[in-house]
């Protein structure tokens, strides 16, 4: 194909780079709106002094002092995003209200490819946000003043997340010379979590530091809690490695368990970390093993090398652009959305053994172990690059 054919129109290139005041609307959990990130970093790096408002879900506030091309986050509850009972008409309305005051010249939805973008773009319409972008799959007729055809029609060939919001914004024109993900460190976090570790392993220097997150969002994306604690067991006992347990004060339950079948001893930190201290905690270990989850992405963009046990529900959301071993099983219901096994097996990632996730610590750990040379993964998309 003709490479001028994929340009975007020099018209509406002029017309983006006018934009000042530009609405990112990513109203998912915090590893998508992390995955974004490199498509914010693209607005702010092509149009010098734009500010960038984030509409996100409930929980976006805690983003805030973390992405350092972000002015502003809305957090907010809508009804098209997991079905959100909780969302009102009338927070539709006070939402469009507030939209409608900021004045905003333009509005990117970002979205999976199992997404639809139009209610958003509705959303932005009814506030009079004059640009709007999005990946659409059929005409958007005026809902959308540029839109980009979705191409991610096989969930099995879907680009990675942030692959697909990168070409989004440079439809536009934008680009970014740095494509990995962001999160920014506060030094009072920082200092937290140094201060912690140094009088929990006040002797620790060489010792390396694991961090093991048990928890999903959703039951179909989660390892045995079990697992995790035979892993974390065997790289304690046999490799010296610090091991501190994370999560949610929700996944406490998953933390004890985990723990329950180790001899060695751990640390447990669920619930009592700001996502800032999080961070901090992640940035200072020398390997995170988890799931598919937050934290996951979190280790990405601080470059902390990731054990992903990665269920098959979906394709394109492995560790971007960071050293990782993804781990699962391939199994003919792959790429099922569910938030729940709907088939009840879970062999995606319950064939995955405690023994793959050491030996996969341990490549990344530079260090030798008993795991084969090459380790039965499904490695889905490109997981570092």
């Amino acid at each position: 194909m003709n490479a001028s054919l994929l340009e975007p129109p020099v018209d509406r290139v002029r017309a983006w780079r006018g934009v000042r005041r530009l609405l990112a609307v990513r109203v998912d959990n915090m590893g998508d709106v992390l995955m974004t990130t490199p498509a914010l970093a693209a607005a702010a790096e092509s149009v010098p002094g734009i500010e960038i408002t984030l509409l996100g879900g409930p929980g976006a506030g805690a983003l805030a002092p973390h992405l350092p091309m972000v002015r502003e986050i809305i957090p907010a509850r809508v009804p098209w995003v997991g079905g959100d009972a909780a969302a009102a008409p009338c927070d539709d309305h006070a939402l469009i209200a507030r939209l409608a005051a900021a004045r905003f010249d333009a509005a990117i939805v970002f979205t999976v490819c199992t997404q639809s973008a139009l209610p958003a773009a509705l959303l932005c319409r009814l506030a009079g946000i004059p640009l709007r972008l999005a990946h659409v799959r059929e005409n958007p007729y005026g809902l959308l003043s540029d839109w980009v055809p979705e191409t991610d029609l096989v969930l099995a060939e879907a680009r990675h997340e942030v692959r697909r919001q990168l070409d989004l914004v440079g439809h536009v024109g934008w680009h970014t010379t740095n494509e990995h993900l962001r999160f920014r460190l506060q030094p009072r976090d920082v200092e937290r979590i140094d201060a912690w570790l140094d009088h929990e392993w006040p002797d620790a220097a060489g010792t390396p530091l694991v961090v093991v997150h048990a928890g999903a969002t959703a039951a179909s994306r989660r390892w045995p809690a079990e697992r995790f604690g035979a892993a974390a067991d065997a790289l304690a006992r046999e490799h010296g490695a610090r091991i501190v347990f994370t999560g949610s004060r929700d996944e406490a339950p998953l933390v004890a368990a985990a723990r329950a079948r180790m001899r060695a001893p751990s640390h447990a930190l669920a619930g009592r970390l700001s996502l800032g201290e999080l961070g901090a905690l992640i940035a200072r270990a020398d390997v995170v093993v988890g799931n598919n989850s937050g934290p996951a992405h979190l280790a990405a963009a601080l470059g902390t090398p990731v054990v992903d046990i990665y269920a098959l529900t979906n394709p394109q959301h492995t560790p971007w652009r960071v050293p990782a071993r993804v781990l699962n099983r391939d199994v003919a219901c792959r790429g099922c959305l569910k938030s729940r096994c709907p088939e009840g097996h879970h062999r995606c990632i319950a064939g995955v053994t405690p023994d793959e996730a050491v030996g996969a610590a341990l490549e990344l750990l530079g260090q030798p172990g008993d795991a084969p040379a090459r380790l039965p993964v499904l490695p889905i998309l490109e997981a570092s690059a």
